[in-house]
């Protein structure tokens, strides 16, 4: 599982970047995988599910966001952060 500031060194784009689009995008699968691996020992927490929901969304919207702006690097975080398609 990618830690937090594990996920801004590898995605930044410059030593100030904290909120680029990759970074983001790179949070939100690093806190996505968290309470993950939490539902699978918590199958009835329903707090943790809506979260999940909305942190999927969240990362959806990101992720079309950068295809429109720069579809190369869309793709090649993709590949790096293990998503599909």
């Amino acid at each position: 599982m990618i830690k937090k500031q594990d996920a801004i060194k590898k995605f930044k784009k410059h030593d100030k970047d904290t909120w680029s689009t990759e970074v983001q995008i790179a949070l939100l699968t690093a806190r996505i995988a968290h309470l993950t691996e939490h539902l699978k020992v918590h199958k009835k927490d329903i707090h943790s599910k809506i979260w999940l929901i909305k942190l999927t969304g969240q990362r959806k919207k990101l992720m079309s966001y950068l295809e429109r702006k720069n579809k190369d690097k869309a793709i090649e975080l993709k590949k790096e952060l293990g998503l599909r398609k």
